[in-house]
C-alpha cells in the first residue's frame, strides 16, 4: 500500500461542553433578553461620549508619534489605540469609525509597515475618524463618509497591499 492509498481515519473528539451542561443548553430567556436590550437602550446616549474618549486617546497617540516617530513605542501605541477603535466603533453604533480604524490599523500594524508610512496618511485617518464623530456620521450610508473611507482604504492598499 503506497502513501496515497492509506485509508483516512476521521477522529471526532468528544464534546465536553455538552457533557458538562447535561447534554443540552437551555434556551435563552426572552424576558432576560428584553431586559438587556432595555438596559442597553438606557445607556446608548453615552456611546458618543465614550467613543469620543477613545478618539482623544488616538489623537494623543498621534501627538506622541509626532514627537517620537512612528517606529518604536509611539507607533505601537498608535496601532493599539486604532485596533481598539476598530472594535469599539461598531459597538458604540459608529461602524464607519470601525471601518476607518481598521484601515489605520492595517497601515501601522507592524514596524516594517510603519517604516514606509507617510505620516500624512496617518493624520488623514485620525482626522477622518474625529470628523465622523464630530459630524455624527455613523455609517457609510453617508456619501461623504463612504467616499472618505474608500479613499483612505485605497491609499492603504496601494501602500501595504490587500488585507489578508
Amino acid at each position: 500500500m503506497t502513501q496515497r492509498e492509506k485509508p483516512i481515519e476521521i477522529i471526532n473528539p468528544p464534546n465536553m461542553l455538552k457533557v458538562k451542561v447535561g447534554g443540552r443548553i437551555a434556551p435563552a430567556d426572552p424576558a432576560a433578553i428584553a431586559r438587556a436590550e432595555a438596559a442597553l437602550e438606557e445607556i446608548k446616549h453615552e456611546f458618543r461620549n465614550w467613543l469620543g474618549e477613545e478618539v482623544n486617546k488616538l489623537e494623543a497617540a498621534l501627538t506622541r508619534v509626532h514627537a517620537e516617530g512612528l517606529e518604536g513605542d509611539a507607533g505601537d501605541e498608535l496601532f493599539t489605540v486604532a485596533h481598539d477603535l476598530r472594535g469599539l466603533g461598531t459597538t458604540y453604533d459608529y461602524p464607519l469609525v470601525t471601518r476607518m480604524a481598521a484601515s489605520l490599523s492595517r497601515l501601522v500594524e507592524t514596524s516594517e509597515k510603519r517604516a514606509n508610512v507617510p505620516l500624512g496618511l496617518v493624520e488623514a485617518h485620525v482626522g477622518a475618524i474625529r470628523a465622523a464623530l464630530r459630524q455624527n456620521i455613523r455609517t457609510d450610508d453617508n456619501a461623504v463618509g463612504r467616499s472618505l473611507a474608500e479613499e483612505l482604504e485605497t491609499r492603504v492598499i496601494a501602500l501595504v497591499g490587500v488585507p489578508s
